[in-house]
């Protein structure tokens, strides 16, 4: 089911949505080898960026590394049908460096002060295409974004 909501309404319901979760399925591939990997994030809703943290040296941060094009989830765990809601994503993440990193590990150890104390490299994954389900606006309810730079 497809919902009467405007694209600026849309988007706004969908960055809620995101903002209001912390942690992602990431899902990574290059030639014949895929990993998944579950990730904390920050998100700005102004660039519809997920911030996190992960090591270069991991499979899944190698992978990113060879080929920065990615897809993800983000939902949390209901039993109750009607109240499901939860995001399917595409986009594509890029190591920080300089200016960029310093500004973004700030903004992602203030949802994680924990973090102060990492030393890992600070990821940026703009988000290119998004679909969310949201069953409590109706059941089968989808919503979609993309991008349009």
């Amino acid at each position: 089911m497809e919902t009467a909501m405007t694209p600026e309404q849309t988007l706004k319901h969908i960055q809620r949505y995101i903002a209001r979760q912390h942690v992602f399925s990431l899902f990574t591939h290059h030639n014949n080898d895929i990993w998944p990997a579950s990730c904390y994030y920050a998100f700005d809703a102004k660039t519809m960026c997920l911030v996190l943290m992960t090591d270069a040296n991991s499979r899944h941060g190698q992978l990113m590394v060879a080929n920065p094009q990615v897809a993800g989830t983000i939902s949390a765990q209901t039993k109750a049908v009607n109240a499901i809601q939860g995001i399917q994503f595409t986009g594509e993440i890029k190591i920080l460096e300089g200016e960029e990193e310093r500004l973004a590990r700030g903004f992602y150890c203030r949802r994680f002060p924990v973090a102060l104390v990492a030393k890992l490299p600070v990821w940026q994954l703009h988000l290119r295409n998004v679909k969310m389900v949201d069953n409590k606006l109706g059941f089968g309810t989808k919503l979609h974004w993309e991008c349009q730079i």
